[in-house]
């Protein structure tokens, strides 16, 4: 079982990064999390471990990196389109964040959501992203954070700035 979430984690980050110019290249997989790097662009990613079947598309979660930009950035790949108008929440634990999203992608509000997203995954176990679907159903995608923030800081390190 572990043996194919890592394939599929490497499958992921190869996916995620298919519209970009450069060939990925595996910087590591750290517990439920993988990370990669494709041209200027690093990033850390997980697929959920519960989450309704996707329609065409695999969900993710993941914090991407940009040497020009600083910080990282969140971006969420939700396993079912959402519902126009419906709110996007994270939790993290015990802590809940709003995040903004159109069609099946969520990212956090602003740079200082970002890094309080980023901080709490850090030190949390479980991440669970809801919203309702276009079709009115609760959509709940849920993910470990084992080994998430060894990937972000596989990610920014491959892509800070001057490297």
């Amino acid at each position: 079982m572990r043996r194919m979430r890592v394939r599929t984690l490497l499958l992921l980050g190869l996916a995620a990064a298919a519209p970009a110019l450069g060939q990925p290249r595996a910087l590591g997989v750290f517990g439920d999390w993988g990370a990669f790097q494709d041209g200027a662009r690093c990033y850390a990613i997980a697929q959920p471990i519960e989450a309704p079947a996707a329609a065409g598309w695999q969900p993710f979660a993941a914090v991407g990196h940009w040497p020009r930009r600083g910080g990282g950035q969140l971006h969420v790949r939700l396993s079912r389109e959402k519902r126009p108008g419906s709110a996007v929440l994270m939790r993290i634990d015990g802590q809940s964040f709003q995040l903004r999203g159109g069609g099946r992608d969520a990212w956090a509000p602003d740079a200082r959501a970002d890094l309080q997203i980023q901080t709490a995954m850090r030190a949390g176990l479980d991440l669970v992203v809801e919203t309702h679907s276009a079709a009115g159903l609760l959509v709940r995608d849920h993910y470990l954070l084992r080994g998430a923030a060894t990937a972000m800081d596989a990610a920014a390190i491959a892509c800070r700035p001057g490297r």
